[in-house]
């Protein structure tokens, strides 16, 4: 049978069933392709004498036993056990014999080249749990679980609850873990092998950061458990609601298919985070996020679960929107918000705009179509629409709404309704519309402002013109501020901020008229809301004049991704976008910001210019990214990306030698 489940069976069965417990024993000492799993699931059922199954994947099962009845071979069909006649309360033993993976699903095998040594580690979402052990595999069916592992010598095994006994460390044997809260399948979790560790206390959490023996010197705990501390803090008060878990590992595994998993105090990492050379700031921020958009979840995923795979997007998102507020709020990185708006959003708006586009919320019909909707409008779509309803209710009614959700659900289920009600309960909103219009359609529109300027230099009329797509016709309400901006020889000044919601295709600004007009005009200024943007005349002069003077490194992000929307749409030419970066690029000092612009000058050379200026074009940006890398700081962020950007963009004889120089050493930047 495929290894699938359906909504519909998912319902049907947790319709059914309830007060679900695990007893999971695990031997993972052999070394051959499968290992030794035995399960006990104990569960209520709501229509004794009816039947349901069990979900496992197992290369044999060696008993099986319902209420202490044996049940006969062909009730395992390669996926699913199915269970007959249940009792009010029954008792399901498993003994079977499961399979390692070297795929990154289930319990994930890997051998160390450097040293030989064996690792292994699980991930289980979406509905991979019980490729390890017999269990109901869907997210409403939480249950409390108790582990044992028995592993080699010279092994830890780490998993959701801090260990309660084990072996000597050179003899191997018996791991025994407490109790868990209860928990889904799918953040369940062991890790197990020559694992080596550094432990730390944060309040009254024990924490733990793991990575391969090989990998140790390039470990840089302090850096990483910082951001750990900072996050808990920043967390524990917004959500008035300490942590939830015993303990906090997280671990860096090897062969890892995804960036990170949530699994409850069990975190595990991709170990592409392991820094083995110089990175810039920019991959320190991305490691940062990933980090405390775990974390969140810990709350939002793990303490509080979406009821099925329909609010994944709900899920995600609000990890993302949480570890960003919590970057620019608790961490170094306090502009993390003008990273969130070159990157993750510009993903988003790129992905808006392709026919796979789809509304944030999908239909999942099936466990198969979760795996495939990890995308832009999952992550990042939603995590700029959560932004833009949390500007809709505002800050504090937002975190009320969330601390009420956590204290009600805690430990249960729950799903989009719920959360907007919290909302709804903390704001005073009625936010079905909102609902309807942002999260059960694709697209995005276009805003623009239209201006009517008198003798005197004086608006006399200022609107807000809002345009759907083609396919997309909805026309969706946006809070937002609009700033207007000065230019002299020093700085691109903003001068005030206007809040509004647009409404419908035209929106009156009457608080504008009889305002200076000013040198740039942002609409979106804060990047609240979610729309493409453009600039009218005026202010698309004054960027080119003078966007290196914009000191806010975010309105500064806006401009330049409201460029190079215009010129992807055919409203800019490409060499004025060109000439833009090439004038006023190496006045950026985010490097995230940077690495993109360069990105894009390239692409527009090559995709959107003149074909017959395409090596002039290539020639000239080489030349400016050569001067760049030399005047910027010796050894920065910004000079590694202007050499790489050097490198990538040589395009006669001389740029080609010094690149080979750089390589070989006989060319030197200081």
């Amino acid at each position: 049978m495929p290894d699938n489940l359906t909504r519909d069976e998912a319902m049907s069965r947790s319709r059914l069933l309830s007060g679900v417990s695990y007893e999971v024993a695990l031997d993972l000492i052999g070394d051959g392709p499968t290992f030794p799993s035995e399960t006990v699931v104990r569960f209520r059922c709501a229509e004794p004498g009816v039947s349901s199954f069990c979900d496992l994947t197992a290369e044999r099962v060696a008993a099986a036993t319902l209420n202490g009845r044996d049940l006969p071979a062909e009730a395992f069909d390669g996926t699913r056990l199915h269970l007959g006649g249940l009792a009010a309360d029954n008792e399901l033993r498993v003994v079977a014999d499961c399979g390692y993976s070297h795929s990154g699903v289930g319990l994930h095998r890997f051998c160390d080249p450097v040293d030989g040594e064996t690792y292994l580690y699980t991930q289980f979402e979406p509905f991979d749990a019980h490729r390890v052990f017999a269990c109901f595999d869907q997210p409403d069916l939480k249950g409390p679980f108790r582990l044992r592992v028995a592993a080699p010598a010279g092994w830890v095994v780490v998993s959701n609850a801090p260990v309660t006994s084990r072996p000597s460390e050179d003899t191997g044997g018996q791991w025994t873990f407490a109790a868990t809260p209860p928990l889904s399948t799918y953040v369940t979790a062991v890790v197990a092998g020559p694992y080596a560790a550094v432990h730390d206390r944060h309040g009254d959490v024990d924490l733990a950061v793991y990575c391969r023996r090989s990998l140790r010197e390039h470990l840089d705990p302090e850096e990483f458990l910082a951001i750990t501390r900072q996050g808990l803090d920043f967390f524990g008060e917004a959500f008035r609601y300490p942590y939830p878990f015993a303990k906090y590992d997280q671990l860096f595994v090897p062969e890892f298919n995804a960036g990170a998993m949530e699994n409850a105090g069990c975190v595990t990492f991709t170990e592409s985070y392991i820094f083995r050379s110089k990175v810039t700031e920019g991959t320190r921020r991305r490691r940062a996020e990933t980090v405390l958009h775990e974390m969140a979840h810990m709350w939002f995923g793990d303490l509080v679960t979406m009821r099925w795979w329909d609010d994944l997007w709900l899920n995600e998102s609000f990890a993302t929107y949480m570890a960003y507020l919590a970057m620019t709020s608790a961490t170094r990185f306090t502009d993390a918000w003008a990273d969130f708006t070159s990157d993750l959003k510009a993903w988003a708006y790129d992905q808006d705009q392709l026919p796979s586009t789809h509304p944030v919320v999908a239909d999942m019909v099936d466990t198969d179509a979760v795996r495939n909707n990890f995308d832009g409008i999952t992550y990042a779509k939603g995590a700029s629409v959560l932004r833009q309803l949390v500007a809709w209710v505002g800050d504090e009614a937002f975190l009320a709404g969330l601390r009420g959700y956590f204290r009600r659900h805690e430990w249960a289920n729950a799903e989009l309704g719920d959360f907007l009600a919290a909302l709804e309960e903390g704001s005073g909103r009625d936010l079905r519309a909102w609902s309807k219009d942002w999260l059960q359609t694709a697209g995005l529109a276009t805003l623009r402002p239209a201006l009517q300027v008198d003798d005197e230099g004086r608006y006399t009329a200022v609107e807000v013109r809002q345009q759907a797509p083609e396919g997309f016709p909805t026309l969706r309400s946006h809070r937002l501020r609009v700033g207007l901006y000065d230019l002299d020889d020093q700085r691109l000044a903003r001068r005030r901020v206007v809040e509004l919601d647009v409404e419908g295709d035209r929106t009156p600004v009457p608080e504008m008229v009889g305002e200076p007009a000013a040198d740039l005009l942002l609409l979106n200024d804060g990047d609240l809301a979610y729309a493409k943007l453009r600039l009218d005349e005026g202010s698309m002069a004054t960027i080119l004049r003078g966007l290196g003077r914009l000191t806010d490194p975010l309105a500064r992000t806006l401009c330049w991704g409201a460029a190079w929307d215009m010129t992807r749409d055919a409203e800019l030419p490409a060499r004025r976008w060109a000439r833009l970066v090439s004038d006023h690029a190496d006045a950026e000092d985010d490097v995230g910001v940077l690495s993109q612009l360069l990105r894009r000058a390239a692409g527009a050379i090559d995709r959107y210019g003149d074909p017959a200026n395409r090596t002039p074009a290539r020639t000239l940006l080489a030349s400016r990214s050569h001067d760049a890398m030399r005047a910027a700081a010796p050894g920065g962020d910004n000079q590694l990306v202007w050499a790489r950007t050097f490198a990538a963009a040589a395009s006669d004889d001389g740029q080609r030698g010094t690149v080979a120089g750089l390589l070989d050493g006989s060319v030197e930047v200081e």
